[in-house]
């Protein structure tokens, strides 16, 4: 278990030293911004949707070092997936990390997600690990208004 922490933890410290789709995205026809005021933690997602599918998904913002892997790693998951895959992801990831019935269970399919398990054993860190996927549902469903995290 103490080998799979580690590999956990080099990578959402990998993600945070070079986050992957960091930047504007030109193509943008949504974006979302969220905002962590506990911390100050702060994200823009953009996307680029064309028929109902994520052509291309990019970051910006500060942030420590869960929240910028967490959007890093959100981005890698989310190209060229539907916008329904995407908010089935959001819905699984936020269960995973935030379980609403206290009940902790990894699901089998969450791939690198799966790093961000742990962030559930730290409630202020939740916020954290999922500022930009509300950003991200925020940019899907066509909202202009900051999301927050409080």
């Amino acid at each position: 278990m103490s080998d799979l922490r580690d590999l956990y933890q080099e990578l959402i410290l990998d993600h945070n030293r070079r986050p992957r789709n960091f930047g504007p995205l030109a193509e943008a026809n949504r974006s979302a911004k969220g905002i962590n005021p506990l911390c100050g933690d702060k994200v823009t997602v953009h996307l680029q949707v064309e028929d109902g599918q994520v052509k291309d998904i990019r970051f910006e913002g500060t942030g420590c070092a869960i929240s910028i892997a967490s959007a890093s790693v959100m981005t890698e998951s989310l190209k060229r997936q539907t916008r329904e895959d995407a908010v089935s992801l959001f819905e699984r990831f936020h269960r995973m990390v935030a379980p609403a019935d206290g009940v902790e269970s990894d699901p089998p399919d969450m791939g690198k997600l799966a790093a961000f398990a742990g962030v559930r054993d730290y409630p202020a860190r939740v916020k954290c690990a999922t500022l930009a996927w509300h950003a991200l549902r925020a940019a899907l469903d066509g909202k202009e208004k900051a999301v927050s995290t409080e």
